[in-house]
């Protein structure tokens, strides 16, 4: 590119040359006046045609020539994604159609569009998925809400973030069949609990301390929430917490007939029937994840709703245990009762379970409702 300038100003500079050259002969048959107009003079602006061979020069053999690069000597380093939280939710028993937002979550990659990945744990024993919570063992864990009330007063550090099922999913099963008056005949049955708040809260609300101290009555059989060998064995005749959309049917096809009681028949106010629950202590360092975890399942839910077929066939090809046909018949009226803003915390339900508890005197004193349950949304 350098030697092309080169040769062309060179060039520009001959004709310049020339053209002042040329304007300065006078021909001999020419006039010298001044004035003398027959001649056409050449001049500085004169239009000039500089034969082509004057602009063409022949490439040199020698001189390089260089082509704009056609990519990058140094590829860009490749973007590295975000770091995979791994989440461990300790479920509240085995697998079912309960646990259906998280499943469907899981299935439908909305945990992984937050960046986690989910591993569901389901515990050999229950009782302990809210201990290992406590001591920071697991990140979530599910359990119900009486449950929450009477660890949180025990100390325990647990909070609710959300609540996946909005009405309670337990009852009083009872074998056989109950004529009115309820209280009375449900005051002098032999019972079995599984549960924490069966043992030491729905008993003592059903059973009189006047009938437990007398000793005419066997005390409550812990059935380590296996409801149905006991009553096919006739060791107890009615379980405090039983799950109601299952049990009665299996026992149906066994050929033993059951009435349910609902909780709220027994005066004990509605309470959320399953709640996904943090350790609190955690609360400023894993907001963030918290609030993740219950969009995931917000979402879920909704498309559960919007697509019930599509979330059932989603659900037992994803766990094909759980393709039964008692469970099939339940799905209509499991959908109807998980919440579509688990995050939301219901402050008058929470208050007047609190109330209740003291009124009962299983608590000296009740809590706050953000001791409780908080939105992870809010915080």
């Amino acid at each position: 590119m350098l030697t092309y300038l080169c040769r062309t100003r060179y060039f520009l500079l001959i004709i310049q040359v020339f053209v002042l050259f040329v304007s300065s002969i006078t021909y001999a048959n020419e006039s010298e006046t001044p004035n003398d107009a027959s001649g056409d003079s050449l001049e500085l602006n004169t239009r000039v045609i500089v034969p082509p061979a004057w602009w063409t020069t022949e490439p040199d053999a020698n001189e390089a020539f260089q082509e704009a690069p056609s990519k990058a000597d140094t590829p860009a380093l490749p973007l590295e994604p975000p770091p995979i939280q791994r989440i461990r939710i300790m479920l509240d028993w085995f697998l079912s159609p309960q646990h259906a937002g998280l499943i469907i979550a899981q299935q439908r990659g909305l945990f992984a569009a937050q960046g986690m990945e989910v591993e569901l744990q389901t515990p050999a024993d229950p009782t302990i998925a809210l201990k290992l919570l406590a001591a920071d063992e697991v990140d979530f864990a599910l359990s119900r809400q009486p449950a929450l009330h009477l660890y949180a007063h025990n100390g325990a550090p647990v909070v609710r973030i959300a609540t996946l099922i909005e009405t309670p999913l337990r009852a009083v099963v009872v074998s056989g069949e109950l004529d009115e008056p309820i209280k009375e005949d449900l005051a002098t049955l032999r019972y079995g609990y599984s549960t924490r708040e069966g043992r030491d809260l729905f008993i003592p609300l059903i059973v009189p301390d006047a009938l437990t101290q007398s000793g005419n009555l066997a005390p409550p059989a812990n059935l380590h929430f296996d409801a149905r060998r006991a009553f096919e064995e006739e060791q107890v005749d009615a379980v405090v917490d039983a799950p109601f959309q299952s049990l009665p049917a299996q026992l149906a096809s066994e050929g033993i007939n059951t009435r349910v009681i609902r909780h709220d028949a027994l005066d004990i106010p509605r309470y959320d029937g399953l709640v996904l629950l943090a350790n609190r202590d955690g609360a400023a360092r894993r907001a963030d994840t918290w609030a993740q975890v219950v969009a995931a399942i917000e979402k879920a839910h909704h498309w559960m709703l919007e697509n019930p077929d599509a979330a059932w066939q989603l659900l037992i090809d994803a766990e094909p245990v759980l393709d039964n046909p008692i469970n099939a018949d339940n799905w209509p009226d499991m959908l109807r009762r998980i919440a579509l803003s688990p995050g939301a915390v219901n402050n008058r339900r929470y208050h007047a379970f609190e109330r209740f508890l003291q009124e009962e005197g299983v608590t000296q004193e009740q809590l706050p409702v953000s001791r409780l349950a908080i939105d992870p949304h809010a915080l």
